[in-house]
């Protein structure tokens, strides 16, 4: 959260003349829900098979995509092998503050409850190394601009 994958992903995708989806916006589009909604209602377990559902939909199209994926997807071990076959996996990396920053008073984000933060601080450690471990290629966000870490991408998918 607060990393930029959705203006980042859009800007890649637009460059690379690839398609775009974001599986946020694809679990709004199949449930007819907000994800507030969904969590408010049937809890987090109901909006995790959702989004696993959406990355599934996401990672089966013929043509080429960039996939914006929320930072929870990772959790699931279908998920993760899911990713590392479907292609190249950027982590957009930035420090808690950062992405605390960025997302303000967390609204609309419900694993954001008790502030940004302080929930941050509670969810990285998790996550950290499974992000660790998926990534093809890093690119530290805290100082640059969507732009610029869509040229590093490039550049750096470019030397592999």
């Amino acid at each position: 959260m607060g990393v930029g994958k959705t203006t980042v992903g859009r800007l890649l995708a637009d460059r690379l003349g690839f398609g775009y989806l974001d599986s946020d916006e694809q679990v709004v589009r199949n449930t007819g829900r907000t994800i507030p909604e969904i969590f408010e209602t049937d809890g987090e377990a109901a909006f995790r098979a959702e989004e696993k559902r959406a990355l599934a939909e996401a990672t089966t199209t013929d043509t080429p995509v960039v996939v914006a994926v929320a930072g929870g997807v990772v959790l699931d071990p279908e998920n993760r092998k899911r990713l590392r076959d479907a292609g190249e996996i950027v982590w957009l990396r930035a420090q808690i503050a950062t992405m605390a920053d960025r997302v303000g008073g967390g609204e609309g984000r419900p694993l954001l409850g008790g502030g940004p933060e302080e929930a941050l601080t509670r969810l990285y450690p998790e996550r950290r190394p499974l992000y660790e471990e998926l990534a093809d290629v890093v690119v530290d966000v805290d100082d640059i601009t969507p732009a610029e870490a869509v040229d590093r991408i490039v550049h750096e998918l470019g030397d592999r």
